[in-house]
């Protein structure tokens, strides 16, 4: 058996693998032992008198590039094993991913790779006599890659970055090495970090919290290290109260014209640009009925009223049936604005998205909190879903009746633009449908 010195250093273990190969010393006969540890091979250095049998390939000098570094044992023993089968008849064999050696070769590339992703995300430095100083305990021997990050985004500074395996500093000039050094002798707090911690506590976003996915890519290990951690149980307790808070509809006041003209203005979500005016709800403010659609259409969209194109036709035909007069009926839509698709000179209908529909609720509420109805007909599931619930399906609901915080008597209907577009077979059925859901809300209204 042969002992050859496990460094975590590339070089270190070339030189190494090189003289083990040219001395054709296989694998199983190898015994890697940390640097120092007594008889270690080649007390005097061997000759190289021949290379590798066949060419190494440069993929797997980047590979043991990373993998040196890893701290588990077996990492040295196991690159040489695949050299010594890359160059023994298996050159190919990085590109076997099943292969037990090539799947452990990446795994632990991985490992190390991610280390040193949080050593540049996690290395908090304090200011202690005009230097910075920073602790740090990394999971592998990876200060030595991590170092050329630091200096090269810290060039003006002077500082130092202290682990349990080594030390590095730069003075404006080098790097310069040091032994390690024990956790409790990093610094302690410094002036800054009361700033950092405002800066946190500011860009801390509670709506995008996981802290189950928090917590794997941020340790607790590393929370003693980092000052904003002190912060992280308190953030994390309030951040339900505060996404309700930043979720809640505003509410919206006023009387009806007042309303109308507040709306004008709405630049609550995207479709304000594309469209071309808000479209408000009409109707007389003593209304005991309330048609609600989903949002206006092109006609609609170029005029400024509700219910005027050809989905307004259907419905008109349909207040006719059910012996309603329009005159006495509120409209409106869920959505104030037009949301289309242009192709060529033509404006096609979009159905709204529910971040679009969150962001006009605020103007329906306030118009039904004025109007007080005491029949409200849904005109389609995005009505429906922003009155009755977010689930809500006409098809399998319509016609029920539902009571809601703006009125007792809430019913959904098929919304007259989906008469359109269905065939003929459908269509007759669906207007039957509507006019019937009509001459229920007219039932309603007449129970006293």
């Amino acid at each position: 058996m042969r002992s050859a010195s496990a460094s975590p250093d590339l070089e270190s273990w070339r030189e190494e693998a090189r003289a083990l190969l040219a001395a054709d010393v296989p694998p199983r006969e190898v015994v890697w032992a940390p640097p120092g540890a007594t008889g270690v091979l080649f007390a005097e250095p061997l000759p190289l008198t021949t290379g590798p049998r066949s060419p190494v390939p440069a993929r797997f000098i980047d590979l043991a590039r990373d993998v040196v570094l890893h701290r588990e044992a077996g990492g040295h023993a196991l690159l040489y094993r695949v050299l010594w089968r890359l160059t023994h008849g298996e050159p190919d064999l990085l590109d076997d991913a099943a292969d037990r050696d090539v799947r452990t070769l990446v795994l632990r590339r991985q490992h190390v790779r991610r280390d040193i992703h949080k050593m540049h995300a996690f290395v908090r430095f304090r200011l202690v006599d005009d230097n910075y100083i920073a602790w740090y305990a990394p999971d592998h021997h990876i200060l030595s890659r991590a170092a050329s990050f630091f200096r090269d985004r810290f060039r003006s500074m002077q500082w130092a970055i202290l682990t349990p395996d080594a030390s590095v500093s730069w003075e404006g000039a080098n790097l310069t090495w040091g032994p390690g050094v024990p956790r409790h002798t990093q610094p302690q707090s410094d002036e800054y970090e009361a700033m950092w911690r405002t800066y946190y506590a500011a860009i801390f976003n509670p709506a995008r919290i996981n802290p189950a996915l928090m917590r794997q890519h941020m340790p607790a290990r590393f929370w003693p290290q980092l000052p904003e951690a002190e912060l992280i149980p308190g953030l994390l307790a309030e951040a339900s109260s505060r996404v309700g808070a930043m979720i809640a509809p505003a509410r919206i006041i006023g009387s009806l014209p007042m309303l109308r003209d507040q709306a004008k203005t709405c630049t609550a979500c995207d479709l304000c640009g594309p469209a071309t005016q808000t479209v408000f709800g009409e109707g007389p403010e003593d209304a005991e009925l309330v048609l609600v659609g989903e949002q206006p259409g092109d006609q609609e969209d170029l005029v400024g009223r509700p219910f005027i194109g050809p989905a307004g036709s259907v419905l008109d035909a349909a207040l006719v049936a059910a012996g309603i007069a329009r005159e006495r009926v509120y409209l409106t839509n869920a959505v104030k604005h037009f949301r289309f698709e242009p192709r060529g000179k033509q404006r096609i209908h979009q159905r709204p998205t529910a971040d679009h529909v969150r962001a006009c609720k605020p103007w329906l509420g306030a118009e039904l909190e004025q109007l007080r109805p005491r029949v409200i007909v849904c005109l389609g599931s995005t009505a429906a879903q922003a009155i009755i619930n977010s689930r809500f399906k006409v098809r399998d609901q319509r016609g029920i009746v539902i009571a809601t915080r703006w009125s007792e008597n809430v019913l959904a209907t098929h919304h007259p633009a989906a008469i359109l577009r269905v065939d003929d077979a459908q269509r007759s059925t669906y207007e039957a449908e509507l006019v019937a859901d009509l001459r229920l809300a007219v039932r309603l209204l007449a129970a006293r």
